[in-house]
């Protein structure tokens, strides 16, 4: 089942994808459904109404706003390669994880601001994530499966210039947490849907131009086992749990000043059996009607 939240005519509603219509569920939000227990496909089957809207007709939002993001990297060793070969400041490792910021949070076709006074190094990162299905703490990786409740689509934004600056003291969190770096979406794919995460294509572009192309097959941990790893913080049902991005990142790539994220730069996320995430760019006086600050970094 396709999870999504939308807004038609004001309203904010929670929908089941059937074709090309969304069928409301009677539900406040998408973590409250999460929060009813499991399976999610259930119950979300359950508190299906007759209300149905076009989805050309109505704006997909973020399809959940989570308690918390635990943000995971260095999952992936072509992600650590080309680390090493472009002499990054730092090795890339996994079990990497730190809270991200749920206010930079964005929906499909929403616009990443670009704030020119900070960086002038904006780079992509595509991720599968997994939503947490229920609360738990302290979980085996033998019972860990059971909590991956759905997976969607995220495209990490990193300001890499601060991040450059960041990781000089081992911390990377201001540099991927600024307004609107969180695109999340189009919509959650319950995980009855998606029996074998491990085999998903995946493919980013900017303006039509293939950046990353890889496959989940490549992660070098499993899901079970960060889920494990990291739970004696304690979940929550629907936060969300990224796994780290793939090969072709813009910083790492020959080029790397051609490959920036500009203002006007078109982007399509792209997981098998998930669907699409598309944000576009924005320049910040776009965004907010006037000139941005004095460059400062950061």
């Amino acid at each position: 089942m396709k999870l999504a939240t939308f807004e038609v005519d004001g309203e904010e509603l929670v929908g089941a994808l059937e074709g090309e219509e969304l069928v409301v569920i009677d539900i406040p939000s998408m973590r409250a459904l999460f929060e009813l227990g499991t399976p999610v496909q259930e119950k979300a089957q359950e508190r299906k109404t007759s209300r149905r809207y076009a989805l050309a007709d109505v704006k997909l939002k973020a399809p959940i706003i989570p308690k918390k993001i635990y943000h995971t990297a260095g999952n992936y060793a072509e992600h650590a390669q080309e680390g090493d070969r472009s002499n990054w400041v730092a090795e890339i490792k996994p079990w990497i994880v730190f809270f991200q910021n749920v206010d930079a949070i964005i929906g499909p076709d929403d616009a990443i601001v670009y704030p020119e006074h900070l960086t002038k190094e904006l780079d992509y990162e595509l991720e599968l994530c997994a939503i947490i299905a229920k609360p738990g703490k302290f979980i085996s990786e033998e019972d860990a499966k059971d909590y991956i409740g759905g997976y969607v689509i995220f495209n990490d934004i990193t300001a890499r210039d601060i991040q450059r600056r960041e990781m000089q003291s081992s911390n990377f969190v201001f540099s991927k947490s600024i307004d609107t770096f969180c695109p999340f979406g189009p919509w959650i794919v319950t995980a009855d849907e998606i029996p074998d995460p491990y085999n998903l294509a995946l493919e980013l572009r900017v303006n039509g131009e293939k950046r990353q192309v890889s496959n989940s097959s490549h992660m070098s941990v499993t899901l079970p086992q960060l889920i494990a790893k990291f739970s004696p913080t304690g979940y929550s049902a629907g936060d969300i749990l990224t796994t780290g991005t793939v090969s072709g990142v813009a910083a790492f790539s020959a080029d790397p000043q051609a490959w920036y994220l500009k203002p006007g730069d078109k982007i399509e996320a792209e997981i098998e059996k998930i669907g699409v995430l598309r944000n576009h760019v924005v320049s910040w006086k776009d965004a907010y009607g006037v000139d941005a600050p004095e460059f400062e970094g950061f």
